[in-house]
């Protein structure tokens, strides 16, 4: 008995020996492997030849390499690591862009697709856009940049690697390009019910399209899952810094989608403020004063477009001093709104939705939302109306239930009264 004792001990001790060694060797073995994985990541950033390109970050347009370990854009750059696999600067340029799965086109494709240049869209703040119908059916624009673009080809396929990467249901996603010929080309998705300014505005000769309240706060609500994507969602994140109703653009369905991000922005000289890169009217007024672009500067921008919505008047059009008027009384904004809306909106939903605005174009940037904070605020406007709905139609099904007893009642009475006859 005590024998067997003995073994049962020595076969507890031998199998507890072997448990630590396995241990050990396992802990071993992923120590190596995570100090091998950390070298080979060492080797390859220091083999990575960096090349400038323009990509929006924390101050403006400044050059950043793509060597994206060694570039500062915004708060996340430690995931800028993982995405290094993306530029494979040594491979032959084709296979730049088919990384991120955007089609290379011919200069004939597009100069056959457009008509030869004749279809024309309008003028972006790139160049002409062009509507083309491809060899397989697609219809697409084709924005065609300013020759006069400091930009090179190297640099102009990688801004085209960023920009595949960047897809969201509220983005004018990139689908093709072409560098041919000395032109350098981009093709979207096709908008088929156009800008947002041209739908508020009108554009020459046509005549405008009267927007319901509903269709504005979706506007509004579409913009702003966009924004958030880009300063939230996207790695690196990107700041437009031309945020502007000609650069909303609207599908068949109605559904807003923000186009020209991710772009390097040149520098206009309008007249007014020399140098500014962005729209006269939207520009934030601390980029005017600091020259720094920040996500809250996209911010202000939003918070014009949200006024244009409400009062569709054009920020050309002293759309500010309208807005500081509204700003004296909670009710304000009732003076402003779209003469088209009297009596077709929920007026306390536009205050609510000027409220937010207001925010947004706060003098101080720091004092502006974040977009995560816009969307949830705008969100909860079109949650209070659904809520509202509820309630109604819990208490139209209740007056009914209430009417049909008090008739089946009546119909008792009646029948009692004609038994007792």
């Amino acid at each position: 008995m005590a024998h067997k004792a003995n073994l049962v001990i020595i076969g507890i001790s031998v199998g507890l020996a072997l448990g630590i060694l396995i241990a050990s060797l396992v802990f071993c073995g992923i120590r190596w492997y995570k100090k091998h994985a950390r070298l080979r990541r060492c080797t390859n950033d220091r083999s990575v030849p960096t090349i400038p390109i323009r990509t929006n970050g924390l101050g403006t347009s400044t050059d950043f390499s793509a060597s994206l370990s060694n570039s500062v854009v915004i708060q996340g750059s430690e995931n800028r690591h993982k995405n290094s696999q993306f530029f494979p600067w040594n491979q032959n340029k084709d296979r730049i862009a088919s990384v991120s799965g955007i089609l290379r086109y011919s200069y004939k494709d597009i100069q056959k697709a457009t008509q030869n240049f004749t279809t024309v869209l309008g003028q972006g703040s790139f160049g002409p856009v062009y509507k083309a119908t491809m060899a397989t059916g697609e219809i697409v624009a084709v924005k065609v940049l300013a020759s006069n673009s400091k930009q090179g080809e190297r640099e102009f396929q990688t801004e085209v690697s960023l920009l595949g990467r960047l897809h969201h249901r509220n983005l004018v996603n990139l689908v093709g390009y072409c560098v041919d010929k000395g032109q350098h080309m981009l093709i979207y998705q096709f908008m088929s019910n156009g800008s947002l300014e041209n739908l508020l505005y009108g554009s020459e000769g046509g005549e405008k399209r009267v927007l319901s309240w509903d269709e504005r706060l979706q506007i509004v609500l579409d913009i702003s899952h966009g924004i958030e994507y880009l300063h939230e969602g996207a790695v690196p994140p990107v700041i437009h810094r031309d945020l502007k109703s000609a650069n909303i653009l609207l599908d068949r369905s109605m559904r807003a989608k923000v186009a020209d991000f991710g772009l390097s922005k040149e520098e206009v000289f309008d007249g007014r403020n020399s140098g500014l890169k962005g729209t006269y009217g939207y520009i934030d007024p601390m980029y005017v004063s600091t020259n720094k672009f920040t996500m809250k500067s996209d911010i202000y921008s939003f918070g014009i477009i949200m006024f244009e919505l409400i009062t569709a008047i054009h920020p050309h059009q002293n759309l500010m001093e309208y807005i500081n008027m509204a700003s004296m009384s909670p009710d304000g904004v009732d003076e402003i709104l779209d003469t088209r809306l009297a009596g077709e909106c929920n007026l306390e939903e536009v205050r609510a939705l000027a409220s937010i605005a207001h925010k947004c174009l706060n003098k101080l940037a720091r004092k502006r939302p974040s977009i995560g904070e816009v969307s949830q605020a705008i969100l909860k406007i079109k949650q209070r109306r659904l809520a509202k709905e509820d309630t109604m139609s819990f208490a139209s099904k209740d007056l009914s239930r209430a009417v049909s007893r008090i008739e089946d009642q009546q119909v008792e009475l009646t029948l009692m009264a004609t038994v007792k006859g």
